[in-house]
């Protein structure tokens, strides 16, 4: 029996079950993938947003500004990339003034510090490579980058060290109450607790829908983006923003923390949640209105695509807390943008209402410290020196791409929660990540995967489930 069962482990999933770690709780994540940060926490935006976005009387507009101030330390402790850049919204016609005017109105009600009104002209000193069809900016200074896969695989590290049990590999059936147990039927046999944490993304409509006759709904809004060589990284050097619409923030220009060029998203609303096909018509779009950001998008430079969905509510806004009519059954649902921003303060929300159930004790050796994996390509040469002394395996390197070295993937696999398949090594080394997207590197990842792991190498996957990347040997006497 569990006092707290989280179903999904992406970034919410993970800083819920972190924060209900400080507590002697009795404490289960159950996720469908075979890792953490696989689904809308692995692909987006990777943006911490200011604040100004969300009307104020929503539950965005209350906790984005909040959780973004909580970044600094969260990356502090756990030892994952963040970098406070700031960001831009550009405004290209003098009559949408007044509209630039009232997202910085509501961004200072949100509690958004510091925001600003630039003109072109200073615009474009910031940002020589801006369009000179800007006619104004908002400021935000607070505006920031991420990581969100090591974000999130930080969390659940941390969680994990700190007494939560992951079950991953293992999909939600059913859940039923009796009483005052909820049973959730997993396709591993049964799970029983006190209280139910529902952070399943663009799933978590199927899984409220189990247990409450407040039906909910959630569609999968795709998102689609373009990655750019680290060549160009420096087009930009603040995150830009254009106006927003209804449906989203628009297209986004944007450093990422490891020092590449990102663009997108469009926005898309779909049937299929496990879609996540990239499009010529959806590439073709965010380029273009990229364009109008920037004085010219560097498609030379293009390494690769990819999209990720968003657990758009038909609400409009953050679903969170108990179902009225299942006690003990907690949603955190429709966590779309600013979902990242905001986890740490949604964390916070969540965390009050399970103590305020459950009336738990502190957890006396809660360790709030987690230790990443060594950057050999961020080390200086006698950090590297020192480092190869203690292991020669860091002298090794396996992507050329990211300069990632066989200690890096041995540590990814051997760590807690470590990684079994290439994607899980992708994400928390970046191996395979760079120019050549894994066409010299993956092989030799296999191979360490295979020795690691104790399997053939034709067991391992790209992604789990049924991804192998070998089906057999070309010669039988091999």
């Amino acid at each position: 029996m569990f006092d707290v069962t989280i179903i999904g482990s992406g970034v919410i999933g993970s800083i819920v079950a972190r924060e209900l770690s400080r507590y002697k709780l009795n404490i289960c994540v159950i996720e469908a993938d075979s890792d953490v940060a696989n689904g809308t926490s692995k692909a987006n935006s990777a943006i911490v947003h200011a604040g100004f976005d969300a009307k104020p009387d929503t539950l965005k507009g209350k906790l984005n500004a909040k959780g973004n101030k909580m970044f600094d330390r969260l990356s502090e402790e756990l030892d994952f990339p963040f970098k406070r850049i700031g960001s831009l919204v550009l405004c290209f016609d003098e009559n949408d003034m007044d509209n630039l005017r009232k997202l910085k109105e509501q961004g200072e009600k949100n509690g958004v510090p510091n925001l600003e009104i630039l003109s072109g002209d200073k615009v474009r000193e910031l940002e020589p490579n801006l369009s000179k069809k800007v006619v104004a900016a908002l400021y935000a200074p607070t505006g920031a980058i991420v990581c969100p896969y090591e974000m999130t695989i930080a969390l659940a590290e941390n969680a994990a060290d700190n007494g939560v049990e992951f079950k991953l590999d293992t999909k939600v059936l059913d859940v039923k109450k009796d009483n005052d147990t909820y049973t959730i039927k997993t396709d591993k046999g049964f799970v029983e607790s006190k209280l139910v944490i529902n952070a399943a993304g663009v799933f978590a409509d199927e899984i409220n829908n189990m247990v409450s006759s407040n039906k909910m709904h959630i569609i999968p809004r795709k998102g689609q983006y373009c990655l750019f060589d680290k060549a160009v990284g420096n087009t930009v050097s603040r995150t830009i923003f254009q106006l927003p619409t209804k449906m989203g923030k628009g297209v986004l220009v944007t450093p990422t923390v490891d020092g590449n060029l990102l663009i997108g998203p469009n926005a898309e609303d779909i049937g299929d949640k496990e879609d996540l096909a990239t499009t010529s018509t959806g590439m073709d779009f965010i380029i273009e209105k990229a364009g109008l950001s920037i004085n010219q998008v560097p498609m030379r430079q293009l390494i690769t695509s990819f999209s990720g969905l968003r657990a758009h509510s038909v609400e409009g806004d953050f679903i969170i807390g108990e179902a009225e009519d299942a006690k003990g059954f907690i949603n955190a649902a429709g966590i779309e943008s600013p979902g990242l921003s905001s986890a740490p303060s949604i964390a916070e929300l969540i965390k009050d209402i399970v103590v305020e159930r459950l009336n738990p004790n502190k957890n006396d050796k809660f360790n709030p410290i987690r230790k990443g994996i060594p950057k050999f390509r961020e080390m200086t040469n006698e950090d590297r020196k020192k480092l190869i002394s203690e292991d020669d395996r860091y002298g090794k390197i396996i992507c050329r791409c990211e300069t990632v070295t066989e200690g890096e993937i041995v540590n990814s696999i051997n760590r807690t929660l470590g990684a079994r398949s290439l994607d899980g090594v992708k994400k928390r080394t970046r191996a395979g990540m760079g120019r050549c997207q894994s066409g010299f590197c993956a092989p030799k990842v296999v191979e360490i995967l295979a020795r690691e792991l104790h399997i053939s190498p034709e067991d391992v996957t790209k992604f789990g489930k049924h991804s192998n990347i070998l089906v057999g040997k070309d010669k039988a006497n091999i």
